[in-house]
């Protein structure tokens, strides 16, 4: 599955269009290297998101064509969260 379309289908980003731009502008990786809105996931991949001062990172569980709410909970399992602003307080 394309990335852009999971990020959208799993309701880690809301929109796919902003999954897309994020991905161009070099703010999504997989498994460490940078990802393009079309790249392939495959489950037990890892993405890393950063937007603003959040950073995540999720590990691909399953790939569904169209879950609902309930089921776009099930196809990662967010690994963690960091916030950089909290870095910059100590």
């Amino acid at each position: 599955m394309r990335l852009d379309k999971f990020l959208k289908l799993s309701r880690i980003i809301k929109r796919r269009t902003v999954a897309n731009d994020a991905a161009k502008s070099g703010k999504i990786l997989i498994n460490s290297k940078v990802a393009k809105p079309g790249d392939e996931l495959k489950v037990s991949d890892v993405i890393t998101t950063t937007f603003n001062d959040d950073h995540r990172s999720y590990e691909v569980l399953s790939l569904m064509e169209s879950p609902n709410k309930d089921q776009a909970k099930l196809m990662y399992k967010e690994l963690w969260f960091v916030r950089s602003d909290d870095y910059e307080k100590n």
